[in-house]
């Protein structure tokens, strides 16, 4: 049985994830708006993996005869201003969200709840995962600044990354 203190928090996740996915959406709607289909693809991407985090929230609260209680959720932001702005803001947004996973699992430590804290280090393990890829990201166009053929190519080579849609169909 999932404790009181730990649902609402897993709960509190769920939405902090839908709002990853939204912000990643967000982005992804940017970057197409500015003509870079493959940065748009690379968030399209993030959104998507952003759900499927929800979902295993979701999943584990029902599993633990838990009652999931959705929330609503915050507006993204919508206006960056390069593509290096934005995987900046995804980079300090993934900051975050490890963060939040961090504390999450204090309170699982804190309740004495190991079966979520074996199911939260999943989470730990992707955070350190979903920080360096967008790190990278950032890293590169940052080496790249302005010079548009190296602009064009990354933006190719991050439209490479399929989402969980494309690699089923």
């Amino acid at each position: 049985m999932l404790g009181k203190a730990v649902e609402e928090a897993m709960n509190e996740q769920i939405k902090n994830e839908l709002f990853s996915a939204y912000q990643y959406l967000s982005m992804a709607a940017y970057c197409e708006s500015e003509n870079f289909p493959g940065f748009a693809q690379w968030m399209r991407a993030q959104s998507q993996e952003e759900t499927g985090h929800a979902m295993k929230f979701y999943d584990f609260i029902l599993e633990r005869n838990g009652r999931v209680v959705l929330q609503g959720i915050d507006a993204p932001v919508v206006e960056f201003g390069s593509p290096l702005e934005v995987f900046e803001q995804a980079l300090e947004h993934e900051k975050k969200v490890t963060a939040m996973i961090h504390d999450l699992y204090g309170l699982a430590v804190r309740e004495n709840d190991y079966a979520s804290q074996t199911f939260l280090q999943w989470f730990v393990t992707e955070q350190v995962e979903e920080e360096k890829n967008a790190g990278d990201v950032v890293e590169t166009l940052k080496m790249i600044g302005d010079k548009s053929e190296a602009l064009f190519l990354l933006d190719r080579e991050l439209g490479q990354r399929r989402t969980e849609e494309q690699q089923a169909g």
